[in-house]
């Protein structure tokens, strides 16, 4: 059962918010961190970043990285743009994108329950990004951004959560992106111990998006024997079916010595191949092909779809093994450098230009994975394959930290 409690965060001055508060660390280069927060002294990609304030040439990985993103953390709090809330509070965090909206609840998680598998994760971590973010933690006594965790949905829970987002908001800004962030503080001892009860009742956790984060923070709660808040992680946790995965395109820069026509006859014994669609795929195991300035629909022949384990019947899967890999060359898309990844929030039209740009030879423009196929693939104990969702909108770093 999933045990996940109230914690006292480190939160923006609620008029400062729309300035502090930024996009993970994660999903953009230094370059544009160093562009994003320009003439902003109090961005939070500072402290999740903080190599903007250092040389361009600067290792990542210096020490004197991390030093900084512990002098600009405390600047913030002793300047009072983040301030810690005298008692343990859950928080929810309603995001609006377009038409989309999701409200989840701001809360820690147990490291045990990591370790022990109630929290279920899908995705291989990298030692180099683990340790960079064990290290952040570790010189910070603080964990600066949550891990995007989901919860299959509970009616009377959920309803609860609703209803508690009806009042008056503590944070309420659009970002720059267009994304709405809202947050209220649970503060109530009754309104607490009835939301801490309801998830002691769900059996599992999923991790969407963090699998870095909560294995760090994991790490760290190892390292320090438990000591401190550290056997928490800092989590925002969605029920299942407000969350929006959005597909991960593919670019591939060459056609593997293939002439078109060549390639599309080996296209055609793995896929039926209409050029009647658009740019989207319209349903699992349809993908969509640019080439030379024409978008056709792939869609798999059964026989390729009828693996009975749940990693193996993914889209991603799929296309990885029946063609990716035996028509492209491309035996390793984490490490081979003639494919890249778009998230799906940069739309079709991104793919287009990459294409048109002579700088990638074609495109695949995937389904998205859906949480139901996510959800079995963790319960199977499998892991998905690279790059298989790109979950929108994203989370905002400084929104809550949690002290250690």
């Amino acid at each position: 059962m999933a045990s996940i409690k109230a914690f006292a965060a480190l939160r923006p001055n609620p008029e400062l918010a729309s300035l502090i508060c930024e996009l993970p660390y994660d999903v953009m280069s230094s370059a544009e961190a160093r562009e994003l927060a320009a003439g902003n002294p109090l961005s939070f990609l500072h402290v999740s970043k903080p190599e903007i304030d250092l040389p361009p040439a600067i290792d990542l990985h210096d020490p004197s990285v991390y030093a900084k993103a512990k002098e600009n953390f405390s600047l913030l709090i002793s300047d009072g743009a983040l301030r810690q809330d005298p008692h343990p509070c859950l928080y929810l965090y309603r995001q609006v994108l377009g038409q989309h909206r999701q409200i989840g609840l701001a809360a820690v998680a147990s490291c045990e329950e990591y370790l022990q598998g109630t929290i279920k994760k899908h995705e291989l971590t990298r030692p180099d990004k683990e340790e960079d973010r064990l290290r952040h933690i570790d010189t910070l006594n603080s964990q600066t951004g949550p891990v995007f965790l989901v919860y299959r949905a509970v009616r009377e829970l959920d309803a609860f959560i609703e209803k508690k987002a009806g009042g008056k908001p503590e944070i309420d800004f659009t970002a720059k992106d267009g994304v709405r962030h809202t947050a209220w503080v649970v503060s109530q001892a009754g309104d607490i111990a009835f939301i801490e009860t309801a998830f002691a009742d769900i059996p599992f956790l999923y991790i969407a998006d963090g699998h870095h984060r909560s294995a760090a923070a994991t790490q760290v709660y190892e390292n320090r024997k438990g000591a401190g808040q550290s056997g928490w992680f800092l989590s925002v946790i969605f029920p299942h079916n407000q969350v929006q995965i959005l597909p991960y395109n593919r670019v591939v820069r060459d056609l593997n010595g293939h002439s078109s026509q060549a390639l599309l006859k080996k296209l055609e014994t793995i896929f039926t191949i209409s050029s009647e669609g658009g740019a989207g795929p319209a349903h699992k195991h349809e993908v969509g092909f640019y080439l030379q300035g024409t978008w056709r629909t792939l869609a798999f022949r059964s026989e390729f779809t009828g693996a009975d384990d749940a990693a193996e019947r993914l889209d991603v899967a799929l296309l990885q093994k029946h063609v990716l890999g035996p028509v492209f060359g491309i035996d390793d898309p984490r490490t081979s450098e003639r494919i890249n990844f778009v998230g799906g929030i940069r739309g079709q039209a991104e793919l287009e230009k990459l294409v048109d740009s002579g700088q990638y030879a074609c495109a695949f423009s995937m389904f998205p994975t859906s949480m139901e196929d996510l959800m079995a693939v963790a319960d199977a104990g499998g892991l998905m394959p690279p790059k298989s969702t790109w979950f929108e909108p994203k989370l905002r770093d400084g929104m809550f930290c949690h002290m250690i």
